[in-house]
């Protein structure tokens, strides 16, 4: 999702942090394992579209299920979800499940390149088209501190089982999760998770993996 929350994307970069905040800059050693996951995204893209439709929709809804089932979920009182496009996992009925119980829902809204804020929504009448046409918080929705979030569940185009997450190459999540508190699952249909994702330093693993089989931890 983050490589289409903005119109420009850089995909061979490294994360170096200064008093907790990121900055982003080209370095050479990282440039060979950048390609390596340009060329897996690539790869993962062709995958995603070959999916059938019906599988599509019954793993995520497996995926739902599982969310809804785990501790982390009961007990927040605060959930960072995206919101899921055509091509990725269907997050809307978890969010309307999270604000049903009276949960505050984030989700993200790209102000800057590689740069995201999280706005609380009560509805689906908080979300208008964005960039690309991806729905995303209104102007005026109030902002979510990370330090305010109790799960953060994720976008991927794939992940391993012991949570390497490969994202759309914008470095949004990975800049966005080092300040969030909370525990983080990311989400993953079963036909697209592999066992090696190419990683950077700066990448973080995920604690939590959900997909429609059950929940990794």
């Amino acid at each position: 999702m983050e490589m289409l929350f903005c119109a420009a994307v850089r995909t061979a970069w490294a994360v170096v942090l200064f008093g907790g905040k990121g900055t982003w800059k080209r370095t050479g050693g990282s440039m060979e394992r950048a390609e390596e996951k340009r060329l897996f995204r690539k790869k993962l893209r062709e995958e995603v579209k070959a999916l059938g439709q019906e599988y599509c929709k019954s793993a995520d809804k497996s995926i739902r299920d599982q969310v809804v089932s785990m501790p982390e979920y009961q007990r927040a009182g605060t959930i960072f979800c995206f919101v899921g496009r055509q091509d990725e996992i269907n997050t809307m009925p978890l969010i309307l499940d999270a604000l049903f119980q009276g949960k505050r829902v984030g989700v993200p809204k790209c102000v800057a390149e590689g740069i995201m804020e999280v706005r609380r929504i009560t509805g689906k009448e908080d979300l208008e088209p964005g960039s690309y046409g991806i729905l995303e918080p209104k102007k005026g929705t109030g902002l979510i501190g990370p330090e305010e979030i109790d799960l953060s569940l994720i976008p991927c185009l794939s992940c391993s089982p012991d949570g390497r997450r490969l994202g759309y190459g914008g470095g949004y999540y990975d800049r966005y999760l080092r300040e969030a508190a909370g525990a983080k699952a990311v989400l993953c249909r079963k036909r697209l998770m592999r066992e090696d994702i190419p990683v950077e330093e700066h990448d973080m693993r995920i604690g939590l993996v959900v997909n429609e089989d059950g929940i990794i931890r």
